[in-house]
């Protein structure tokens, strides 16, 4: 009987998610806060629940969406900026109460290279995270919520900056005034690479682990970017370079890497 997987949001990253765990067998459940996309999600094959989680409240039949599952994907980002700002942290001490109640013992919990805040130099899952923004902080405590549960098995992925189909840093740089960080390197990873990092832990059964999810190559922000701007016809970045060695943080995939495992899809256009 093929393993049962829940995609706990849906959108960008979690739709091809879902598509991809159907092509390799899994019985998939997905869940979108609109209703208009339950729809959308049947017509690929994904079983769909209009589940919203809030800070003080949880829409919708979330124990009835646990309960067809053995392993959870949790890939609900932080949003804790503008007018929308809700407590990421209350959110999921409310969706852990509620993994609690039900049967499920296995998570994945998509995270962020932003828990490692400005740390320099080489940074891997050994790393202590240092996080300076309210979500990097509110992402550690939501990990630690998990990995501290005994009785889940909760596998942790910090994801670099995502690029993919409509989505790349370069069109919002691009129209910046003023950018500093010139000779910094990127940490980013491709779309592909983040479903097949987590296709990878559903198959070899990687539980209990932290990963980072970063492409390999990490050329200064100034070389990568004015070359992503010259292919697309925007306007170069304004960086500004000091002629020092960059001391900022490069995110190594480490756990990844040394259990024989590479990444699939690069991060030039």
């Amino acid at each position: 009987m093929s393993e049962k997987i829940g995609v706990l949001g849906c959108g960008w990253l979690g739709l091809p998610l879902a598509k991809r765990l159907l092509k390799d067998s899994y019985k998939v459940f997905g869940t979108t806060t609109s209703a208009d996309k339950l729809q959308a999600l049947e017509k690929e094959g994904v079983h769909p629940f209009k589940i919203s989680v809030k800070p003080t409240k949880i829409h919708g039949d979330i124990q009835g969406f646990l309960s067809q599952i053995d392993v959870l994907i949790i890939n609900v980002p932080p949003r804790l900026r503008g007018s929308q700002n809700e407590s990421f942290i209350d959110k999921m001490e409310l969706l852990h109460s509620e993994i609690q109640k039900s049967g499920v013992k296995k998570v994945i919990f998509v995270s962020s290279t932003s828990v490692y805040g400005n740390l320099e130099g080489e940074v891997t899952e050994r790393t202590p995270p240092n996080p300076v923004t309210e979500s990097g902080k509110q992402l550690v405590q939501s990990e630690e919520l998990f990995l501290s549960d005994p009785h889940i098995s909760t596998t942790i992925i910090r994801f670099g900056g995502l690029i993919g189909p409509d989505r790349h840093p370069v069109t919002m740089l691009s129209k910046k005034q003023h950018l500093t960080n010139g000779n910094d390197p990127v940490n980013l990873i491709h779309l592909e690479d983040c479903i097949h990092i987590i296709s990878i832990i559903l198959k070899n059964k990687y539980w209990g682990e932290v990963f980072n999810g970063v492409n390999p190559f990490h050329p200064p922000k100034i070389e990568y970017y004015n070359s992503e701007a010259t292919k697309r016809g925007l306007p170069l970045p304004p960086y500004q370079v000091d002629g020092t060695h960059s001391k900022a943080k490069v995110v190594i995939s480490k756990n990844f890497l040394e259990k024989g495992h590479s990444f699939t899809t690069s991060i030039i256009s």
